[in-house]
């Protein structure tokens, strides 16, 4: 599969080389999928900067997005990048795409809009569920669905059931409130889109810190690596055997360096940075008091 990878950026970009030189045209840009993008992106990404000695391997653990990497977005992450650079044609999937897309945001934006006072949200969910001791606290609050989705062991299903069951209530009363003053009958998401709406809605905060980690692990190129660091699982129990290894014989001076190991997966980087800078911390905060 790793092969067939890379056969597929490989022949995607000499079918486009080849339209352009046949029509007289100057190099097109090359089709090039991210390490956020896709698998494939991660993949070309590794062989192209750090090189193997031994046969590579796709392991989800050498993603540093792979929250975002999921079957249920691979269309919307890939199939508008190929029609970007004309490798998908195909007006009926684009249609598709685009209907998804549509879709996905428009139940997105009804979890945003619905909300119920948390007390409400418990009686119909169930406390354990959907609020637990605390709600009897918060009795005057609200909160939106895309909120209570959030919370744990909360499905799609259990919110949009409530919402669905009080739109309903609200049209025997002949109140208009309760669907947001919409005046389409509110139903649950559809199966093409149900899995790609939970996820996006579950995994968003988590999203976002990984981009803030990234963010900040890409600006700590330069920072230097303490050399009396000591790679051990018992400072680092995340790391695999082959990483601890690695760092321990190799020593790199600084987060760039390391960085070009093979074998080091970002997440263990992202790691790593984190653990030097609370150890510079501590250090500076004995020092202030010394």
């Amino acid at each position: 599969e790793e092969a067939a990878a890379q056969g597929i950026v490989a022949g995607a970009n000499a079918g486009r080389a080849a339209l352009a030189a046949s029509a007289g045209l100057k190099t097109s840009p090359p089709f090039v999928i991210g390490r956020d993008e896709g698998y494939i992106g991660v993949l070309i990404d590794d062989l192209v900067t750090r090189g193997t000695s031994e046969p590579y391997r796709m392991f989800t653990s050498r993603a540093e997005y792979r929250i975002s990497l999921r079957a249920d977005n691979a269309d919307l992450r890939l199939t508008r990048k190929g029609k970007e650079f004309g490798i998908v044609q195909d007006p009926e999937r684009i249609a598709a795409l685009e209907a998804r897309e549509y879709l996905i945001d428009d139940r997105i934006q009804k979890l945003r809009s619905f909300e119920l006072k948390v007390t409400e949200w418990a009686e119909r969910g169930g406390k354990d569920l959907m609020g637990g001791s605390q709600m009897g606290k918060k009795t005057g609050n609200k909160k939106t669905a895309e909120e209570v989705l959030q919370m744990p062991h909360v499905t799609l299903k259990n919110v949009e059931d409530i919402m669905v069951a009080v739109d309903q209530e609200g049209r025997r009363e002949g109140s208009s409130e309760a669907d947001n003053k919409e005046d389409f009958e509110l139903t649950g998401s559809p199966p093409s889109v149900f899995d790609s709406v939970e996820a996006m809605v579950k995994y968003r905060s988590y999203v976002q810190r990984q981009h803030r980690d990234m963010e900040s692990w890409r600006k700590a190129q330069g920072m230097r690596i303490p050399p009396d660091l000591v790679y051990a699982h018992e400072e680092f129990p995340t790391f695999s055997k082959e990483e601890i290894e690695k760092l321990s014989s190799l020593q790199p001076k600084t987060f760039a360096e390391a960085s070009q190991i093979s074998g080091v997966t970002p997440q263990s980087l992202v790691y790593l940075y984190h653990h030097v800078t609370r150890r510079n911390r501590k250090r500076d905060r004995s020092k202030s008091t010394a």
